[in-house]
């Protein structure tokens, strides 16, 4: 993103602002990144909840019926509505995969030409779409087990990204690792697909995990030198909502990884 800019003198502004006028300003810049991040979950756990709560009912009278004329039933006692059965069952459930993908390659490619407003309406978005995606993890894993996962996925996202915000140790040689781990995982999980193998999908969890811990300490330390107190309104909130997208994709990808070792199944 061109103006992202990443020059030590411009981030400072020289010696027109005062020490403690940076750090004020790079606090409210941190403090809008991580609130637009926790927005972005809330809104993706609430869209998760509700379309988990429309999918599915224990009347069977009332589901979605298959092609031979039986209810769609996931589990003993409950079966899918008729749209959970559209979103999940037929060929939509790409489309449900696939649009919030799309939606972060059309924000990294247009961020620069949209206004904050654009923006953060089109995080709220994705944010929603995910949470439609993953209403499906709440008809697979107990809703005990997926709270547990989630407060140990706060804890370690809060370490982490503190470590890297607090942490005077240059990360950014992590980068190219973070990013030769993440490609490997994609391609192993790719694989898996088609093999099935238990104890791979373990190792692609275990290293998905590793991956994105060091993702979050990395992209944290990134999203803060990324501050430049000469930044206008508007280039600090494209900055703010992107860096809150890098940190919510690291915060999901750690809760799933971490739900596929530690979370229970229904």
């Amino acid at each position: 993103m061109s103006d992202l800019n990443n020059n030590p003198a411009a981030r400072y502004g020289g010696a027109t602002r005062t020490a403690a006028e940076i750090d004020q300003g790079l606090r409210s810049y941190m403090l809008g990144v991580y609130n637009y991040m926790t927005i972005g979950l809330a809104i993706t756990g609430l869209f998760a909840l509700g379309i988990y709560m429309l999918s599915i009912t224990s009347d069977a009278s009332a589901a979605a019926k298959t092609a031979s004329g039986a209810a769609a039933a996931i589990a003993r006692g409950q079966f899918l509505t008729p749209l959970g059965y559209t979103l999940f069952a037929t060929p939509l459930k790409w489309v449900v995969v696939l649009a919030p993908l799309a939606i972060v390659f059309f924000m990294s490619f247009r961020i620069d030409k949209m206004s904050v407003g654009a923006a953060q309406l089109t995080f709220w978005v994705y944010a929603a779409l995910v949470g439609v995606s993953l209403a499906v993890i709440l008809m697979v894993y107990t809703h005990t087990s997926i709270a547990r996962v989630f407060f140990i996925t706060a804890a370690s996202f809060g370490a982490l990204s503190l470590y890297g915000y607090t942490t005077k140790r240059d990360l950014s040689g992590m980068a190219t690792f973070l990013v030769m781990g993440l490609f490997g995982v994609i391609i192993a999980s790719i694989v898996n697909i088609w093999l099935g193998s238990s104890t791979l999908q373990w190792i692609v969890s275990i290293a998905g995990l590793l991956v994105f811990a060091g993702f979050t300490a990395y992209d944290t330390q990134d999203i803060k030198n990324m501050y430049d107190v000469n930044d206008d309104g508007t280039v600090a909130g494209r900055k703010s909502v992107m860096g809150a997208l890098r940190l919510y994709l690291d915060f999901l990808n750690i809760f799933l990884f971490l739900l596929q070792l530690l979370g229970t199944r229904e």
